[in-house]
């Protein structure tokens, strides 16, 4: 009887931290997975910490480098190390998490913050802190499921957010190459004209990338940019399209007022979700 008592006191000790690591998870994923109030409330101010973010990484450009810029630079790094751990901890496919463009993105974004800490050395790892943009292609998964208006209008919304992205990510990679050895460029937004200029291939001339790797930028900017502006064109001008799957031929994009699947003929029956 005492053996048995004492082994079932054992599984309960062995238990209980499993229990909490348990419940721990249990709570994260209702926050970040969960459709309740308190779960989008709590995502949507992840969606704000970003957009901090972002305002933090233009609005230092304009100003010299001092100690406390540096200890914002740590805070958020932190910030987004933990929320960063917390997706992982919750994560179900975790493997193939890691080898995810965006998880490495993340990593990137936490290390260009955090090289205060690092030693400045690495203070060139800033350039990738726009990356974190990149987690706005998250949010708009989220909309899909939250947000009637951005189910009209997916397809350009998504090229809107193309296009920002490509021009946030690469303003900050033109800054942080150029603005300590280009006297054309003294801060964020000098780096944000001359990335629009060459966007649309209007080149005005003012500022220019001296140099093999300003030209190859050049290059690039103007090529991505000219697509990614055609592609915003084209969804503005195109009819909207629905997003339902056709029960028989799989089809997942309709006109809004479709009765028939225009591929197989199949009898559609497409929420309204309340539309005139």
């Amino acid at each position: 009887m005492g053996r048995v008592t004492k082994n079932k006191r054992k599984h309960q000790n062995v238990s209980k931290p499993a229990q909490h690591t348990a419940d721990w998870r249990d709570t994260l994923r209702q926050l970040y997975e969960s459709k309740t109030a308190r779960g989008q409330a709590f995502r949507y101010g992840l969606l704000v910490f970003d957009c901090v973010t972002i305002l933090f990484i233009v609005a230092t450009s304009f100003i010299p480098r001092t100690a406390w810029i540096e200890t914002f630079d740590i805070v958020f790094g932190i910030a987004i190390l933990t929320d960063f751990l917390a997706r992982i901890a919750i994560s179900r496919t975790r493997a193939r998490d890691l080898l995810h463009f965006s998880t490495w993105a993340d990593i990137a974004a936490i290390s260009s913050f955090l090289a205060p800490v690092i030693g400045e050395g690495f203070a060139f790892l800033r350039i990738l802190r726009t990356l974190r943009l990149l987690r706005t292609y998250q949010l708009l998964m989220r909309l899909r499921t939250d947000s009637a208006f951005f189910r009209r209008h997916e397809d350009a919304i998504f090229a809107v957010t193309n296009l920002a992205v490509f021009i946030f990510v690469t303003t900050g990679f033109v800054y942080e190459t150029q603005h300590y050895r280009n006297d054309q460029i003294h801060n964020w937004a000098d780096a944000l004209y001359f990335t629009v200029t060459a966007l649309t291939t209007t080149g005005f001339g003012d500022i220019t990338l001296p140099g093999t790797l300003g030209r190859l930028t050049s290059v690039v900017i103007m090529i991505f940019g000219v697509t990614l502006f055609f592609n915003l064109a084209r969804a503005l001008i195109s009819p909207s399209k629905v997003r339902y799957r056709c029960p028989n031929c799989g089809l997942q994009r309709h006109d809004a007022d479709a009765v028939h699947c225009k591929a197989c003929g199949t009898l559609l029956n497409i929420p309204d979700e309340g539309l005139p």
